[in-house]
């Protein structure tokens, strides 16, 4: 029966997309259309064997009524098994191909015959190759088990509890003819089944690329904001604890930049917020093309982003803003809509010793505000706002808390 393998093969990577506890109704249909073929394959072989024990019923073998009976059992198990596909039984199984039950009516039905017709015992030995051949595709190692403890019991009643003569029919031509078919399409249908089952490794092994490249992509698109590519906040705060308990360890500076786009309101306002999700878009890309492999981009919230710049001094870093910002502002905005300019304003600050992710973005976020308060379009140092020359820091509105938005 090995040809009733074929259609296990082809749809198993296909399969992988209904897999769960309510599979779609494209799902259920194509298993059905999947039962449907495997069936066709199955009766296909049985009356293949059965043409075969006509042979040897020809040549006064067997009686000529073993090839019909024969083919009538297993058209039988073909037709019941359809019926409960049909009905939707086998769909509220977890084996909705039903393949212990087959293999085992299969067993069966071989074992019964080598006993009935035992002069022509080769066809159905054989037949029992092909059976676990087709099972093995399917067939979960606990499946395994228990449809060859149920052969090989048979086997040992057949040849133990029995003196049937299990015969190779060979003694004139039209027998030999038979036994040359026997061996010679039981090997080509386990070759058969050995061509599909290298598909379906292929198959899977292609799906399974698939499958990582998506799992790639949607942890790539769980870290990443959906809208400017960058890292979500979530990814960026996470980057930055960790990065913070690496600067701890070595004793390295690390800085962070709290960068937000002057007036964003007032942009999605006056060009819609279509426009305003391009210029975002398009800050991001300014930032990563400007920016070193080592340093980390996220968006904060909103329009804000947080900048982290292992390995950095706050001077360092306040030069890397200041260009930056010039960037921005000298890029020809007016693409997006005539007259449009954007420019940044941020707030620098660099990881204190023992100091933790609070403390060291509320630095941050009140030099970003004294960059807004002194007017926009700049860059502020949180070392800066302590300086007696610079008072940006007495300016800040007592009623602001960090992390509020910003216009």
């Amino acid at each position: 029966m090995g040809t009733t393998a074929s259609p296990f093969l082809h749809p198993i990577a296909a399969e992988l997309e209904g897999a769960g506890p309510r599979p779609s109704a494209s799902a259920l249909a194509r298993r059905a259309k999947q039962r449907r073929h495997i069936q066709v394959m199955i009766a296909a072989s049985y009356l293949l064997d059965a043409l075969i024990l006509q042979v040897y019923a020809y040549a006064g073998t067997i009686p000529v009524t073993i090839g019909p009976a024969y083919a009538g059992c297993g058209l039988a198990s073909v037709a019941f098994y359809l019926v409960l596909s049909e009905t939707g039984f086998t769909e509220r199984l977890k084996d909705h191909y039903f393949v212990a039950p087959q293999l085992i009516i299969s067993t069966a039905i071989m074992l019964a015959f080598a006993y009935i017709a035992p002069q022509a015992g080769v066809l159905f030995l054989c037949a029992l190759f092909l059976v676990f051949s087709f099972g093995s595709l399917r067939a979960t190692p606990r499946q395994t088990a228990l449809v060859w403890t149920i052969m090989a019991l048979g086997l040992a009643g057949l040849f133990l509890l029995t003196d049937k003569p299990f015969a190779m029919p060979h003694e004139g031509p039209i027998e030999r003819f038979a036994t040359m078919s026997v061996f010679g399409l039981s090997i080509g249908r386990c070759m058969f089944l050995g061509i599909f089952s290298r598909a379906m490794r292929q198959s899977l092994y292609r799906r399974g690329l698939k499958l990582k490249e998506a799992y790639r992509r949607i942890e790539e698109l769980a870290e990443l904001d959906e809208l400017t590519g960058s890292l979500n906040r979530r990814s960026i705060m996470r980057a930055l604890d960790e990065e913070i308990a690496r600067a701890q360890r070595l004793n390295n500076p690390c800085s962070v930049a709290l960068i937000d786009l002057d007036w964003f309101k007032r942009i999605n306002d006056a060009y819609g917020h279509p426009t305003g999700d391009e210029v975002l878009r398009t800050f991001a890309i300014t930032v990563f093309a400007n920016i070193r492999t080592i340093d980390k981009f996220g968006r904060y919230g909103g329009e804000e982003f947080l900048l982290l710049l292992p390995d950095t001094t706050e001077q360092e870093a306040a030069q890397m803003l200041d260009r930056l910002r010039l960037i921005v502002s000298e890029l020809d905005w007016s693409a997006f809509s005539a007259g449009m300019r954007v420019t940044i304003s941020a707030g620098v600050t660099t990881l204190r010793r023992d100091e933790n992710t609070d403390t060291l973005l509320a630095r941050a976020d009140r030099a970003l505000y004294a960059s807004k308060a002194g007017g926009r379009n700049r860059i502020t140092s949180a070392r800066s706002l302590h300086l007696p020359f610079q008072n940006a820091e007495n300016s800040i509105d007592p009623r602001y808390t960090p992390g509020q938005r910003r216009r």
